[in-house]
């Protein structure tokens, strides 16, 4: 998993773990830039508590092996003692057939003759990992006062410090500065955004990206559906994407005789800006997130060898796309061009599909003919590879969908109307909410530490596809952009599954922790006008849920 260390038991030292696919490459960019996070393959971890195997130890080498050759001397040895014990235990047999009769008989009828050895003993069962959580002790509420309040107050985060813990089974109020103050949450926006698709759209929901027949012979339109994971061919950055290679295929398939000469590109199921009015207008170009139109490949990469934020990405991701899927069709790239797809054909939408109209042999499928689908993995899936990776383009497109579920354009505006509008929904209280994007890049956005903790409780309470969330939190010390966490405050290791959020002078971290009596607390501590740098700040963050890791306050 890209790590030297596993999860130890409190108190103990580990060694750092190490990121996947090189060091961090962390900045601390211009305003606006949102945390950089390291990319993994989209793995949810052991949850906090739990402690790996042990890793494998590969298998020594044989003697005599190390040309790739075995020695013929030694092969003979061992089919001369092969054929003496083979004759010795034969003769054997025969002495024992001849003095004890029945033995041998008795020997041979016995199903597990051949075994001399006991049998092994039964695997033990696993116990379960977090069990009886709500059983162990509350921590006493003083007690953690105590503990907590020289880590939030007079510390180098600054005077703008506002913290929650809650018991996450009950959410009950634990410890508390300024709950309800309003300060910009960085990538712990994308909590809300979870919640939101997950609630909306639902966990098992997948996108289609399709192509339908254009308006004139030979024209192809590729309508983008707003799936940022869309890739080209295998070898593409999101696991379980679809692919632009087999929709090819498909579309080569359905136009038959008739020979593809155009390729339109409709995005218009995106309206509006590419980029939000309250991010740093160089946001896109910084590389921590792309522009956001309804159709792109590989969330707008321009490389699958780079694996850790900043990236590359494309400055026209739409076209991008474009011309790759014209590339698998066999058309020159001037033959692409932006359009609409044929009336009746758009927003999900299909006239007919190319499996039900008439052969290729009678002539070009009508216009709007359905000649290809691919479908995305399902959201959850993209909610955890958002979550673990502090993906900002997924996230952005993420809420688009939330906007679609609701009605609304889906575009920065409708997204961000529409999370408002399931933050209500949710029972959660929408005055302590004002979001702009769903990404969490805008310093516009802000949201309460209670607010953080209330959605965290509702989604430890089970019941709704709320808790499905919790696969994607980053665990401490262990996975996603919290691999490189907690090297100072060791005992946040495996205990602590949180989302963290970085721009410039804003620290965030919220999630939940399991205490040394074993009982899960939520938190949220956000930090706005930090006047110290990402990495310090990481550090003083991290100490307030590994302090409460520790606790044994009852």
């Amino acid at each position: 998993m890209g790590q030297t260390g596993y999860p130890q038991p409190y108190g103990q030292t580990y060694p750092q773990a190490q990121p996947y696919g090189g060091p961090p490459g962390y900045g601390y960019g211009a305003p606006g830039q949102d945390e950089p996070t390291q990319t993994q393959p989209a793995v949810t971890g052991p949850p906090p508590g739990a402690r790996p195997s042990a890793p494998v130890r590969p298998p020594a080498r044989p003697e005599g092996s190390a040309s790739g050759k075995p020695r013929k001397r030694k092969r003979r040895g061992l089919l001369v003692t092969v054929l003496t014990l083979v004759v010795t235990l034969g003769v054997g047999l025969v002495g024992v057939a001849v003095l004890k009769p029945g033995l041998l008989s008795d020997l041979l009828a016995s199903p597990g003759w051949q075994s001399p050895s006991a049998a092994p003993p039964a695997e033990p069962v696993a116990a379960p990992v977090l069990a009886k959580l709500a059983d162990a002790p509350l921590p006493d509420a003083q007690q953690l006062k105590a503990l907590l309040d020289p880590l939030v107050t007079g510390t180098e985060l600054g005077d703008q410090v506002s913290v929650s813990v809650v018991d996450a089974g009950t959410g009950q109020v634990l410890y508390e500065r300024a709950p309800t103050e309003m300060l910009t949450p960085a990538s712990n926006t994308k909590l809300v955004t979870a919640a939101a698709v997950l609630s909306t759209r639902g966990p098992d929901y997948r996108i289609t990206t399709r192509v339908v027949a254009g308006a004139n012979p030979g024209e192809v339109v590729l309508i983008g559906a707003g799936d940022a994971t869309l890739g080209v061919t295998k070898e593409k950055y999101y696991a379980g994407a679809p692919q632009l290679d087999d929709l090819a295929a498909q579309v080569k398939k359905a136009m038959g005789d008739t020979p593809i000469t155009k390729v339109i590109l409709d995005g218009s199921l995106f309206p509006g800006p590419v980029t939000a009015p309250t991010w740093s207008p160089n946001a896109a170009k910084e590389g921590n997130v792309s522009k956001i139109p309804a159709l792109m490949i590989n969330g707008a990469r321009t490389g699958l060898k780079d694996r850790k934020t900043p990236f590359e990405r494309y400055n026209d991701p739409e076209r991008a796309a474009g011309d790759a899927f014209a590339k698998l069709l066999g058309v020159p790239a001037s033959a692409v061009a932006k359009g609409k797809a044929p009336a009746g054909t758009g927003g999900g939408q299909v006239a007919a599909s190319a499996s039900a109209a008439p052969s290729a042999a009678a002539g070009p499928p009508a216009p709007g003919t359905e000649l290809g689908a691919v479908r995305s993995a399902p959201l959850l899936r993209q909610v955890e590879q958002m979550l673990i990776e502090s993906d900002n383009t997924l996230a952005e497109t993420l809420a688009r969908q939330v906007a679609l579920a609701k009605g609304k354009p889906a575009s920065f505006a409708g997204a961000a109307e529409a999370l408002e509008e399931v933050v209500a929904e949710l029972g959660l209280d929408p005055a302590q909410s004002t979001l702009h994007d769903g990404s969490g890049m805008s310093a516009g956005n802000k949201l309460t530490p209670r607010i953080l903790t209330s959605l965290l409780v509702k989604a430890y309470g089970g019941g709704t596809v709320l808790g499905d969330f919790f696969n994607g939190l980053p665990v401490g010390g262990w996975s996603g952009t919290m691999t490189e966490r907690f090297g100072k405050s060791t005992t946040g290791f495996g205990v602590v599954r949180a989302k963290s959020g970085t721009l410039n002078g804003v620290n965030s971290l919220s999630g939940v922790v399991e205490t040394a009596d074993g009982r899960l607390l939520a938190f949220a501590v956000l930090a706005d006008k930090v006047p110290i740098g990402m990495y310090p700040a990481q550090e003083l963050l991290d100490k307030i849920p590994a302090a409460m890791a520790t606790c044994g306050c009852h």
